[in-house]
């Protein structure tokens, strides 16, 4: 009993009109999360099942698929919640690690996305030593690291929170974002050190790193013949179209936290909600409908479905 009185909870003033819209809302939200799980899978289960499909770059596929399915899963059950509740509450340790969920795998899309980069460029440009450098324990490495390399930079940030007096218990946001430093008392200059270390980390440096490696590839691939840049076109533009994406997403998330106070509570409930809406559902579409292979086992299933 006394460890429910000292739980500390936190008020999401983010929220516009909820109690008026609120059923409407919740089936928006309830049917893109529907959707958001169902097409990620879908592809997920197509890759796993078929066997032409277990190469590097279907694998990083399938990891970035699951990433976005369980990066939604961190976000969408509170939101639901909240749109049908009365108070929209959530104690602060539980703010605390949705926090850690939303940059911690937010971190692993850039770090898949920049294996991926790896990958082509690898394919491309030194197709020879693909199967050598490529192996089945460099991609498990990989896949690891591009999860728990940003779950331990996440980790330190959220650590220092939890241990931070709090002298605000209301957050001008929907979820628990970087807005949770607007709750502390007095800024703390080691959060900021640590979070200038992750956002070099696993957002900047890799995306300078995707940058760098297709402005390789494509130097390269003009300078061969048409069958190769044909590849380097089918195989890259997916990736490049989901970069472009994600980082607009964050650089929203950004301006947001910075700016939040000067947008009108309805227009940074649209930027808000743009972080976790639409990209969950414009990944798999992207690579269901631009990769080849993927491409080609969807149109066999839902073929199928129509003869059953």
């Amino acid at each position: 009993m006394g460890d429910e009185l000292n739980v500390t909870y936190i008020s999401l003033g983010g929220h516009v009109e909820v109690q008026k819209y609120k059923y409407l809302y919740f089936w928006i939200i309830f049917t893109v999360y529907i959707l958001i799980i169902c097409f990620n899978f879908t592809i997920v289960s197509l890759i796993w099942i078929h066997n032409n499909l277990h190469e590097p770059m279907y694998i990083f596929i399938a990891a970035l698929l699951l990433n976005s399915a369980v990066f939604s899963t961190a976000m969408y059950p509170k939101l639901l919640i909240d749109f049908l509740s009365e108070k929209q509450i959530i104690s602060y340790s539980a703010c605390l690690f949705q926090f850690f969920l939303y940059y911690s795998l937010g971190g692993s899309e850039f770090l898949l996305l920049s294996v991926m980069a790896y990958d082509r460029y690898v394919s491309i440009c030194k197709p020879l030593q693909y199967p050598n450098i490529m192996r089945k324990t460099t991609v498990s490495i990989f896949l690891v690291l591009a999860w728990l390399v940003p779950a331990c930079q996440i980790a330190v940030p959220a650590i220092l929170s939890a241990e931070t007096k709090l002298c605000k218990l209301t957050l001008n946001a929907i979820f628990c974002n970087n807005s949770i430093y607007s709750l502390h008392c007095v800024s703390s200059r080691a959060l900021s050190i640590f979070g200038v270390v992750a956002l070099l980390n696993i957002a900047l440096l890799p995306v300078l790193f995707i940058i760098f490696t297709y402005t390789r590839i494509l130097i390269i691939s003009y300078r061969s013949c048409r069958e190769v840049r044909t590849k380097a076109a089918q195989t890259c533009l997916p990736h490049l179209l989901v970069l472009i994406s994600f980082s607009f997403l964050c650089a929203y998330d950004v301006i947001i936290v910075r700016l939040g106070s000067d947008f009108p509570k309805t227009v940074r409930l649209i930027m808000t909600l743009q972080a976790v809406l639409y990209h969950p559902l414009f990944n798999p579409i992207i690579y269901g409908l631009k990769m080849k292979e993927i491409s080609k086992h969807l149109k066999r299933l839902f073929c199928q479905t129509k003869l059953i």
